[in-house]
């Protein structure tokens, strides 16, 4: 099982910016899996953007042209920048990495195809 960590989180006013960060100690990133999702009380966890093994990348249309995905393998760390926030970004916002495989769906020990979730940081937009 791998410890990821997300920080960065905070409370900021519409139009501002933040970078959130996710490291996973000891973890190879390149290669796997790895993406960003929010969950706003009350609602199902969404996918924000993500890496695919084969490094293509998806991101949510409320995200295009403002949130970016980027990779620090040495750290190990990845990270969302996120630009121009409004009010409808604010949420709890979730890393994970691993892409989960056939055993690990059976097991149950995925969630959303992914093995490893960190713990979650909130993100406040105010108008």
């Amino acid at each position: 099982q791998v410890q990821l960590v997300e920080s960065g989180g905070g409370s900021v006013q519409s139009g501002e910016s933040l970078r959130l960060s996710c490291a996973g100690s000891g973890y190879v990133f390149s290669g796997n899996c790895m993406g960003w999702f929010r969950q706003v009380a009350g609602e199902e966890r969404e996918g924000v953007v993500s890496i695919a093994s084969d490094g293509s990348r998806t991101v949510a249309e409320s995200a295009r042209g403002r949130f970016t995905i980027s990779l620090d393998d040495a750290k190990p760390t990845f990270y969302l920048q996120m630009n121009s926030l409004r009010t409808d970004d604010t949420g709890m916002y979730y890393c994970a990495a691993g892409c989960a495989t056939w055993s690990d769906m059976v097991a149950g020990t995925e969630h959303m195809g992914y093995k490893n979730w960190g713990q979650g940081t909130q993100v406040n937009v105010s108008s």
